[in-house]
């Protein structure tokens, strides 16, 4: 499995805010149902994290009509060893 953060815009009035949330509940999907909005703070975003197997499934999980427009970024973790590594390739 791999791990995506999705970011899914929508438009900035309370209008298109409600129509996402509408969307996004009516899905049914565990991962859309809990997404993080950033509405309340004048980011019109919503947010959610997700672990699936590749990027094409991490699109689908996402209603048509805001698949477009959403960043859908493969995230992972380094370990101490990774990073060092990381630093001693760059100065080699």
């Amino acid at each position: 499995m791999e791990k995506f953060l999705i970011e899914v815009p929508h438009g900035g009035d309370k209008s298109s805010c409600i129509q996402a949330v509408k969307v996004f509940l009516a899905s049914g999907s565990h991962f859309v149902t809990n997404a993080e909005w950033g509405c309340r703070d004048g980011d019109h975003k919503a947010w959610l994290m997700v672990e699936v197997e590749n990027r094409h499934a991490a699109e689908r999980i996402l209603p048509s009509a805001y698949q477009r427009d959403a960043k859908i970024t493969k995230i992972n973790k380094f370990t101490r060893k990774d990073m060092e590594e990381t630093i001693l390739d760059n100065h080699s």
